[in-house]
């Protein structure tokens, strides 16, 4: 099987009857067919051979982004324009999207970025509280109820043909922390490098987004 054909079974294959914390919904964009067709031609696009791939780690999917194409960090506007796949979605972009396709534009382009990186997210699906994005970490009932999906997620991704002697974590706060945690209990890599959460500098850096897409590129460029 060629990575690619690895990540669409991990996902297409995926157990969804996750029971999670009480007041909490999960966020699970395959059960859309136009969603899993951008998704299996994105990663048969990128990721068709057999090549080994450092982690990149982001918190896990909002219902804007990844919740729509399925994609980890891309929106519908971007999968079209930047990753050439056309879909029917509303051309919207999100936030942390902008950033991570500047810096991949800034390493060196999609095609060279992705023969060496695979980007996904702690928790592999997301989910939502009164409509609201969630984050894994947010509520400790929540992270203990999803924390085995999240581990066995964790080494299943490892098993497509990853490095374990660093992988990148996307957000260097309260991501990083726990990320670090379950890395001490579960020794899925060598060494976690953090770095500055997308959406963060969207949000609250935008005028040096110049800067820290340097600081990723220079991290990226050292594996």
């Amino acid at each position: 099987m060629t990575f690619a054909e690895k990540v669409i079974n991990f996902y297409t294959e995926m157990d969804r009857n996750w029971k999670i914390a009480k007041g909490f919904d999960l966020i699970d964009p395959f059960g859309n067919k136009e969603t899993v067709k951008i998704f299996s031609e994105f990663y048969h696009k990128y990721f068709n051979d057999n090549e080994t791939r450092h982690f990149l780690m982001g918190i896990n999917p909002g219902r804007h982004g990844a919740g729509v194409t399925g994609v980890p960090f891309t929106d519908p506007k971007i999968i079209e324009e930047d990753c050439l796949i056309k879909n029917d979605f509303p051309k919207k972009n999100e936030l942390s999207a902008i950033f991570v396709y500047h810096f991949i534009e800034a390493y060196g382009g999609i095609e060279t970025f992705y023969k060496k990186f695979y980007i996904n997210s702690v928790c592999p699906l997301g989910f939502l509280k009164n409509g609201i994005n969630c984050n894994y970490y947010d509520d400790k009932v929540l992270f203990n109820s999803v924390k085995s999906r999240i581990v066995a997620g964790i080494q299943d991704q490892i098993n497509f043909g990853m490095h374990t002697d660093v992988a990148f974590c996307l957000g260097n706060g309260l991501n990083f922390k726990f990320l670090k945690k379950l890395n001490e209990e579960y020794s899925f890599f060598d060494e976690i490098v953090p770095l500055p959460h997308p959406r963060w500098v969207m949000q609250y850096r935008r005028k040096k987004m110049d800067e820290f897409t340097m600081k990723y590129v220079d991290a990226l460029q050292k594996v």
